[in-house]
Order: C-alpha cells, then structure tokens, then sequence
C-alpha cells in the first residue's frame, strides 16, 4: 500500500486534473477516445490482420500425471524391501496438473510441437483449440535434451504455421510471440530478435537458443515465436529471469533446428545424434602454455576407426571450431556435434605444433548404448536403459530414467538400478537386453540390483 500512496496525487490535485481533462473534453466536442485508423490518408499498422491467421495454430496444453507421496518410513518407499517383505503399499499418489501451449504444424496429420517438459510425466494430456474444441492427445515422440516433443491430435479443420528458415533471421528483427502465460489463455507479445545461437546456458543438453525481448511468462512453454508474415520462427522454451518471472531475456528452439527434430521423432520416435570419435577436455592455464593455445579444447582421446580418426585427427589437437562454431568447452563440442545430422560433412578447425589446420569430417552412427524402453516393449514405458563400466571395467546396464508416472515408475524401478539379468539371461549390454526381452512376449523378468540388495520383479 506504501508503493501506491507513493504514486497517487494528492487529493486537490487530482480534482484539478479531472476537471481539466472534463472541461477539454467538453469544450472541443470529443466523442470518443482512441487512436484514429488512418493518419494522412494512410492506415495505422496493425499487428490483428496477420495474428487472426496465426493464432489458431498455436493451442493449449493441459496435463495430468501423478508423484508419489513419500511415507514417513523410507523402508516403505522401497518396492524391493516391501515385495520382499510382503508389505502392504503404504505410499500415496498425488494428482499433478500442468499448462502449456504447442503449435500446430502439420494440420492434415494433427501433428503439434512443443516442449518435452510441457508434458513430462504425463498420463493425460489435453489440448484445447482457440474455437474451444478440446481433444485427447498421443506422444509421438520426446528429446529431452533439446527439449522437443511431438503430440498427435485427431481433428479436422486444423490451421497450421509455415515453418520459416530460421537461419535467415537477424539480431534486430521483429517477432511476436503467442501463448498461454499463467493459464490465463492465449495471450500475444512483440519484441525483437536479440541475439542468437546462445548456448551454454545449462537450460537443455542441447542449446541453440534465439533470444528475444518478447514476454514470455510460464504457461508459453511450447508457443510459438512467428515473424511479421505469420512464419513459425521458433518454439519458445524459457526464460530467465527472478523468480521465473519475466526481464526481457526469453529463449525459443529455431525452427530449423526444432523441424529436423520433428521429422527424427515422428520417423522414428526417437533422435539419433551422430558421434565423431573423439574424447575432449578444456584447456586450463597450464594447457594453455603447453599448445601455445588460448582457447579450445583439447582431443584426449580418438576412437580407432572413428569418423575422426579418418578424418586424420588426433590425441593433443586443439579444437578451436566444428563447422560454424567456435567451441571453448565440452559442453560446446557436444553442443555442437549434436546438433548436426549423421552423415552430415562439417569442417573442423584445430592446432597442432602451434599450426593452424582443417579438415572435414563426416558425422559417423551412433554406438546403441542407450535405449528406451517402450522400444523394447509396452509394459517398460517410462525407463530408459543404458551401457555402464564399474570401476573394475566390467560391463552392465544400468537405469539411466524413470518416468515416475509410468508403467515402470509403478512397479518401483529407480535411477541406477542395475539389470542382471532378464527373462533368465544374463546381460551385459543394451543389445543383450532388447535380445533378452524380445524372447518373452507380454512380460519382463529381471533380477535387478540396488545396491547390495538384489531382488527378481517380473513386470507385465
């Protein structure tokens, strides 16, 4: 109440003011307050002609799941110490409900983009129309490091946005971004481009952000990001900003990078990122000296027969740039090698003896080592299995993700459980275990290790 006392007049003055503004008023013979639509002859522009094309591309998205309600005992929140004890279920599930929004991108298909983390977890997911129409959605397809997913609607009389080419965008150009900030419904901001290819922020895996100074709030997640024509520019992401609340500094996916995703995760449900053989660390002061290298990172290690062996890399060049981007850290080279497709040639810029070279190298196929696993089989949705080394160089696999409202976050799996075996067979290797579960249809039985604790649960 201080702020606003602060602001308002004092009473006298107010008066005064409200009777000149009455007596201009009157005395010119006004009708009415506004802008006027057309100044010497010409029409005001107008940002409603283009938005009334767009905005019944871009929904919203309503989503439900559920998370477990720890017991006041931790014995009880194990599924292992309770099935071998024979204990009753004594944890609670909490219904968990979240907004955002998604861009309609392909109509005859039902195809919507948006964000992984819009509907993470999710069991129920609803999208609603700007005419009302509200209709249940399937998962297509999620990347969590990039944080793209793909939802399918079926409908008829969908409007969709025209992917434009991102990479033709400049600092400085003009975009609007269309939402549903705070549930409170769709909802259009403008800004400018103001910067792009930022990366390194630690938001995603994966980083090529457009930054703009158009609002966006939480709720926007999975909006769209359109240019004056109306183009889908980007998929607004996130913001940063104090208290999640907005400053001017949003970022959004571009649309090339988030299109190539699209057609990965609708082919094939998933994105493969290549590989280029290489094991990399950041140079610190003492490097620096040694390579005579100011910046980059250094190869610690090739990969016989990899891409960059061929390629005729090797242990102590300095990289300095892959393709268009100049890398000082890790997280920048796999910023960089993952944004590129397999098979894709691209240009590597390194130092060695102090030399300035470059050679081209082609993004080579991934190694399989990790898989989800609604690949393997329905009833392992929600976990995503992955290749391990203990500290002995023994071979395992290893839970990497588990989805708490899913089919195996229900039968208690949790990150770092270690698959023994399945179905009775011993296995070291995500190729043994997609072998393993494929030799039994309908059901998994694996004998899993938590710690020094190991127990079979047979999942259906």
């Amino acid at each position: 109440m201080q702020d606003l006392k602060t602001l308002s007049l004092p009473l006298v003055t107010s008066r005064f003011v409200l009777s000149l503004v009455v007596y201009c008023v009157l005395s010119t013979g006004v009708q009415a307050a506004g802008l006027p639509g057309v100044v010497d002859g010409e029409p005001l522009p107008s940002l409603a002609p283009m938005l009334e094309k767009t905005t019944p591309a871009v929904v919203n998205i309503a989503t439900r799941g559920s998370v477990t309600r720890r017991s006041d005992n931790p014995l009880y929140d194990d599924p292992f110490f309770r099935r071998f004890f024979n204990l009753p279920e004594r944890s609670q599930r909490r219904q968990m409900e979240s907004l955002g929004s998604g861009v309609i991108v392909d109509a005859d298909a039902g195809l919507v983009v948006t964000n992984h983390h819009v509907i993470d977890n999710a069991r129920e997911i609803l999208v609603t129309l700007t005419d009302g129409r509200e209709f249940d959605a399937e998962i297509i397809g999620q990347d969590p490091e990039a944080d793209v997913a793909v939802i399918r609607i079926e409908a008829e009389d969908l409007v969709a946005l025209q992917w434009a080419d991102s990479d033709r965008l400049r600092v400085g150009d003009f975009v609007v971004a269309i939402g549903n900030p705070f549930g409170l419904g769709q909802t259009v901001t403008s800004g400018i481009v103001s910067a792009l290819g930022r990366s390194g922020l630690g938001i995603e895996e994966i980083e090529d952000f457009i930054q703009t100074d158009a609002s966006i709030n939480p709720g926007n997640s999975g909006g769209a990001l359109v240019n004056l024509r109306g183009d889908l520019i980007g998929i607004n992401t996130a913001i940063v900003g104090p208290a999640g609340g907005n400053v001017g500094i949003g970022f959004a996916i571009p649309a090339n990078m988030a299109r190539g995703l699209m057609r990965q995760l609708v082919d094939e449900g998933e994105v493969r990122r290549g590989k280029l053989g290489i094991s990399v660390q950041e140079l610190d002061e003492e490097l620096q000296q040694v390579f005579g290298v100011e910046r980059g990172v250094v190869i610690s290690g090739v990969e016989g027969g990899s891409s960059a062996e061929l390629a005729g890399l090797r242990r102590g060049d300095v990289i300095v740039s892959i393709g268009e981007r100049n890398v000082r850290r890790v997280s920048e080279v796999r910023n960089a090698i993952g944004l590129l497709d397999v098979g894709e040639t691209v240009f590597v810029k390194f130092y060695r003896d102090r030399k300035l070279y470059e050679s081209s190298v082609t993004v080579g196929e991934p190694d399989e080592v990790r898989i989800m696993g609604r690949k393997l089989a329905k009833h392992l949705t929600g976990a995503v299995f992955e290749n391990a080394v203990s500290r002995r160089g023994r071979l395992y696999v290893r839970i990497s993700k588990v989805e708490r409202s899913s089919a195996m976050g229900d039968f208690g799996f949790e990150v770092d459980d270690i698959i023994l075996s399945a179905n009775r067979i011993d296995i070291e290797t995500v190729q043994e275990l997609k072998r393993a579960v494929a030799a039994r249809a309908g059901e998994t039985q694996f004998k899993v290790q938590r710690g020094n604790f190991a127990q079979t649960v047979t999942v259906r």
